[in-house]
């Protein structure tokens, strides 16, 4: 069994004590010269590094030379497996033209759509490999990923029999997500397509256990609340747990929606309604920001500041895909959400650890250093946390742990 003490750290953020909600956003649970204890890949202890170390005498030791730990960044909303790229379309609206212009026009998701169904399972997986050694390089040891871009049940099985393979040949731990419901197929009738979906392709997804979470595109001009609580209903009835795309281009009211059924987490939220800022807070439903897309798109971002005040809990995602969002770059969503999006340090940080943690499912076991938890780590360059949204966009990420072993660096 692998046993060390993980000492000498400048500042040591834990974000212990659970997903967090409102102002309790801002206390991450930091440690001027703590340590901890790492056994067989879990956290056995946490606490001052003077008491540690005479507890812990005679051990193995990792220093971190005075620099700062946080938990491994929870990414709880991405796209990273999918066929070809959209940098044509990136051009496109470069000169003017708006993303739902060029769905409209056959270009957006229907694009990747086609690149991915021409694909094989092992070139998908290839692709999505290597953004996942780069996540990790950004501190990223957690990461879901949603299917999507097939819009048919093979293509749909397909990318989730690579997901699930992801998780098995690479470090990042993997949640898998069903989309099926991303877009209207080509030829297809929005009605007739979410028939199709809970009907047959949803009931399949969930008997051979491909997927966690079933997610859904409920957004004007793609599948209406209506449309989108029918097929939100199966897939909960089926044991799926729920994510929503919502409120990303017109206030529809996708977020009261997954506020309503339980949802996980309601996801972009660009032009949430007053009254469903209150429902998020009122709920159990993680409010998910995704600064990364408003900043591709020029796109106002989403009400983080009136989201936390109102005492929702918030996490935030780079939603990596190839369209609307060609990054995955933690540093500059730092410092997108400190900057832009009014949120201190202490609550990105959070929105990045343990409430990304909460979005996924995933809290009791990843999001925060505390005992009992899988020791996934990020040691970094920089002495302390106000050190990363300062150095603006730049990776300060030196060592990654991933259930106690090292991954990076």
């Amino acid at each position: 069994m692998k046993r060390y003490l993980v000492t000498e750290i400048g500042e040591l953020v834990t974000c212990a004590g659970g997903k967090k909600r409102g102002k309790a956003m801002r206390d991450v649970g930091a440690i001027e010269d703590g340590a901890f204890f790492v056994a067989d890949g879990v956290i056995e202890r946490v606490g001052k590094a003077e008491e540690l170390e005479r507890t812990y005498r005679g051990e193995e030791r990792i220093s971190c030379g005075g620099r700062l730990v946080t938990p491994g960044f929870v990414d709880s909303h991405t796209h990273t497996v999918f066929g070809g790229n959209r940098a044509d379309e990136f051009a496109m609206r470069l000169r003017g033209e708006s993303y739902m212009t060029i769905m409209r026009s056959g270009g957006g998701i229907v694009s990747t759509v086609r690149a991915t169904r021409s694909a094989t399972e092992e070139q998908l997986i290839a692709a999505a490999e290597k953004h996942l050694a780069r996540m990790l390089s950004y501190g990223v040891t957690t990461a879901e990923i949603k299917s999507g871009y097939g819009l048919d049940f093979e293509t749909e099985r397909k990318q989730l029999r690579a997901v699930g393979k992801l998780g098995e040949r690479q470090p990042v731990e993997i949640v898998a997500t069903y989309m099926g419901a991303h877009a209207v197929p080509e030829g297809g009738e929005a009605d007739r397509y979410i028939a199709e979906c809970t009907e047959n392709i949803l009931p399949a997804i969930a008997a051979e256990n491909l997927a966690e979470f079933a997610d859904i595109f409920c957004e004007k001009g793609v599948f209406s609340l209506e449309q989108s609580e029918r097929y939100l209903r199966r897939a909960k009835e089926l044991g799926l747990k729920l994510k929503v795309h919502a409120d990303e281009m017109a206030p529809l009211g996708g977020a009261g929606l997954a506020a309503r059924l339980g949802a996980a987490s309601a996801d972009h939220l660009l032009k949430i309604r007053k009254e469903d800022i209150g429902a998020l807070a009122d709920s159990e439903t993680v409010a998910t920001i995704l600064p990364l897309t408003a900043f591709c798109l020029g796109e106002e971002y989403a009400p983080a500041r009136e989201l936390i005040d109102a005492g929702a809990a918030v996490a935030a995602a780079s939603d990596f895909n190839p369209g609307s969002c060609s990054t995955y770059s933690i540093p500059l969503l730092i410092a997108l959400c400190c900057i832009y999006m009014k949120m201190s340090v202490e609550e990105a940080i959070s929105a990045l650890t343990i409430n990304g943690a909460a979005a996924c499912g995933r809290e009791n076991r990843v999001g925060s250093i505390e005992a009992g938890k899988q020791a996934d780590f990020v040691i970094f360059s920089c002495e302390r946390k106000e050190f990363l949204p300062y150095m603006t966009g730049m990776n300060q990420v030196k060592t990654v742990f991933k259930k106690g072993e090292r991954v990076y660096g």
